[in-house]
């Protein structure tokens, strides 16, 4: 039993060797399999990003919008006159005159009395407006008054004609001038209907607020079937209601529709109290009540009902 011990001192161990480690992956696959990870999770990232959109994408659903109602004025606009009451000392300033005037006749002792707006009915020349804004053509002819009108020919040049009052009616406050001009220097303005009207859609004013010419205002239909006062005291029933803004000197300018049609005559506007600004409460005259009544003060220069 002594010699085991002995023997295991004296006889040299076998030497020690080490597990062979294991092979080791070529460094060219490991590359591609973290090139194809990193590729894959870019892949699941895209996926789950919201779509990217472009910085013009709304903005051009905008200026859809806004093309249409700048081609909708483009062809609106030269239906819509100026109209300029004038007052003279003396008597020659009433008639009917068709030469153009440009301005001498406010720089000759004519005086502004008040302006207002109107739209080319026909091509005979025929202008429709507010009674209000011509009243004083009709007056007792304590002064002398003239009525000048402002156009723009087929280029965009202005021009001016002396209108007279061929009729009116006061109680739906509407009157109708003639102008003598050829006809192909008008463009009559697309009469519509006011039948179909719902509120929320959208309309348009164009007029001369303040002697600014050609301006637009927009809005929707806020009301129908409104009850106005008439310049004799009546009631104007079945007015439209508007929140398009209605100043001094949009009277008798048109209310169109998105199709560029006329469906009223701009009227009349509530005022903030001691300021002339208007509240956003606005009224026209239905195309439908202007249709009925402006052949009649065309023809017999005034109303049905005041013939009978």
């Amino acid at each position: 039993m002594a010699l085991r011990p002995l023997l295991r001192l004296l006889l040299p161990s076998p030497p020690h060797r080490n597990p062979p480690p294991p092979p080791s992956s070529p460094p060219v696959a490991s590359t591609s399999r973290r090139a194809a990870a990193a590729a894959v999770l870019l892949l699941s990232a895209a996926a789950s990003a919201p779509p990217s959109r472009s910085a013009r994408a709304e903005p051009e659903g905008e200026d859809v919008d806004e093309a249409r109602v700048v081609r909708l004025f483009q062809e609106a606009s030269p239906s819509v006159v100026f109209i300029k009451d004038l007052v003279v000392a003396g008597p020659q300033g009433r008639g009917g005159g068709g030469e153009e005037d440009d301005d001498e006749g406010e720089g000759g002792g004519a005086k502004v009395e008040g302006t207002g707006s109107g739209f080319v009915w026909d091509s005979a020349g025929h202008i429709v407006t507010n009674y209000h804004v011509v009243a004083k053509l009709a007056g007792d002819g304590s002064a002398s008054h003239r009525c000048k009108v402002f156009l723009e020919d087929s280029s965009g040049k202005s021009y001016s004609k002396e209108g007279r009052l061929i009729g009116c009616d006061p109680a739906y406050d509407l009157a109708v001038l003639k102008i003598d001009v050829d006809s192909d220097q008008l463009r009559p303005a697309l009469i519509g209907t006011s039948r179909s009207l719902q509120v929320g859609q959208s309309c348009f004013a164009i007029g001369n607020p303040y002697g600014y010419e050609h301006t637009l205002t927009t809005g929707v239909i806020s009301g129908l079937g409104r009850e106005i006062p008439s310049p004799n005291g009546r009631a104007i029933r079945g007015a439209i209601q508007t929140d398009a803004a209605i100043n001094a000197g949009n009277s008798g300018g048109p209310l169109i529709d998105s199709y560029g049609h006329v469906i009223g005559v701009n009227t009349a506007t509530f005022t903030r109290k001691g300021s002339g600004i208007s509240s956003g409460v606005n009224f026209a005259i239905p195309i439908d009540t202007v249709v009925q009544s402006v052949p009649n003060l065309i023809v017999y220069g005034t109303s049905v009902s005041n013939r009978f």
